[in-house]
């Protein structure tokens, strides 16, 4: 089955592609959360992520 698959270098070149964006994209993130000021870190924390109306439906 996999004898007839034909594969092109292109193809390859767009999969390392994709994997060097992605890596770049997650690395930037990680970056910018380890060097993210203490103060801001602190406030993101108190931050509420749900709702009183959403806790109100799941206690009815």
């Amino acid at each position: 089955m996999f004898k007839r698959l034909i594969l092109e270098d292109y193809a390859a070149l767009f999969t390392v592609g994709a994997f060097i964006v992605a890596v770049t994209i997650y690395l930037t993130m990680l970056w910018r959360a380890v060097r993210m000021p203490r103060g801001q870190t602190e406030r993101f924390a108190r931050l509420p992520f749900e709702s009183e109306s959403s806790r109100h439906d799941e206690r009815a």
